[in-house]
């Protein structure tokens, strides 16, 4: 057999967890070797610890996903909460109108539309299925250099370790070194909201129900947790979202109340707080030869629909079906004509996803009473498209990959 290809994967994150998890399930795994690097130290999950604030919120279709590589199991048994409902609704109407948006996952034909997971829970799942498989992993190890080589790349670490690689996937989010030192230029721009993120205990329960509301400052996600209490992602103004940060606990536990229209009756704070800016971004190029970017690395969308680590995922399983592939062909997966099969798929549908979340953030985050009116109708005609809608809401639960 000849040498086998060295896959470098930068990002020991979900995606990056992800697509080694899929390359050493894969049936051309003999002819790969593995190394996974990440800037940080290997992090630490335990089911004792108090509900992590940064949680996701994983499609049907992505825990199918990772249920057939053998994560999921492990997110089960710890702490995960389905929603099998989806309720969407503008400032300007309630949300038991005819036009708010209602998602049921009995309509469309799946146990539930997903699950809310904590995502250190996540990448401690995927750890324990890519150890099975003996990769080379080292933790707390940032890159200094991407430098070309013969038939490759040359990652340099900045403790001079040097690492010949046949292809190198960038899966190290939106601050990528891999994506910078490829030279790889994004498109961005700023949602001019930042999103505030927090747990609350509701007066009423959740009842595995996600909501969002829809205000003029941006949309408030409420979104269930396994304890019973709820997560909250509020993207507004600067000053909003600092005085959130800084409100007292009832002060804050009133404004949140206020703003989801107490569709849970009152809100108490219960837990800790978080900000962060929200940004667009799309790599120009997804690809270069030796080169792939998959994730946050690629590409960052609003998060009021919840498809960031979504769309990571589909990233994976895309990339490792064109490795393995391009392996049966006996084609070099770093050669540039294998890789842009992967742009073409993902590129494009990640755009789509980017610019239909922005547009949907700016249609809905206006004053404009005519723009109002035709949010309402648009709401109410969507609930009634059949077709259209069974489509669209399959795309959103990855169950048509």
């Amino acid at each position: 057999m000849n040498k086998a290809f060295h896959v470098v994967i930068v990002g020991a994150g979900v995606a990056g967890l992800v697509t080694a998890a899929l390359l050493m399930q894969g049936k051309q795994r003999e002819q790969l070797k593995l190394t996974l690097i990440d800037a940080n130290a290997r992090p630490l999950y335990s089911a004792a610890d108090e509900l992590a604030l940064r949680v996701s919120a994983i499609a049907t279709g992505s825990a199918e996903l990772l249920q057939a590589i053998g994560a999921w199991p492990a997110v089960i048994a710890a702490r995960a909460c389905a929603y099998d409902r989806m309720l969407v609704w503008d400032e300007s109407s309630t949300a038991d109108s005819s036009d708010a948006l209602r998602f049921d996952a009995a309509d469309f034909a799946v146990p539930q539309l997903g699950f809310i997971v904590e995502n250190a829970l996540l990448v401690d799942a995927l750890l324990g299925v890519v150890g099975r498989y003996a990769p080379e992993l080292f933790f707390a190890s940032p890159i200094a250099s991407l430098e070309a080589a013969k038939n490759g790349h040359l990652v340099v670490l900045r403790d001079g370790r040097k690492l010949e690689a046949d292809l190198v996937i960038g899966a190290d989010g939106a601050h990528s070194v891999v994506r910078e030192c490829a030279g790889i230029e994004s498109r961005e721009w700023d949602y001019e909201q930042f999103a505030f993120v927090t747990h609350l205990q509701a007066e009423q329960p959740h009842a595995n129900v996600a909501r969002q509301r829809f205000l003029s400052s941006g949309p408030l996600g409420m979104l269930p947790l396994a304890d019973g209490r709820i997560s909250v992602v509020w993207s507004t103004s600067e000053a909003q979202a600092q005085w959130a940060t800084n409100a007292a606990d009832d002060e804050l536990g009133a404004a949140l109340s206020i703003a989801s229209d107490f569709v849970l009756g009152r809100l108490r704070v219960a837990g800790p707080r978080g900000v962060f800016p929200l940004r667009a971004r799309h790599a120009e190029d997804y690809v270069k030869a030796g080169i792939a970017l998959v994730g946050d690395a690629a590409h960052a969308v609003h998060p009021l629909a919840g498809q960031g680590a979504n769309l990571g995922l589909q990233d994976a399983f895309s990339l490792a079906n064109v490795i393995s592939a391009a392996l049966e062909q006996g084609e070099h997966p770093g050669d540039r004509p294998v890789l842009r099969r992967y742009e073409r798929d993902r590129g494009g549908a990640n755009a789509a996803m980017l610019h239909f979340m922005t547009g949907l953030n700016r249609l809905f985050a206006t004053d404009s009473t005519l723009l109002k009116e035709l949010r309402t109708t648009g709401m109410w005609l969507f609930n009634h498209s059949g077709p259209l809608r069974q489509r669209v809401v399959h795309v959103a639960l990855g169950t048509r990959r």
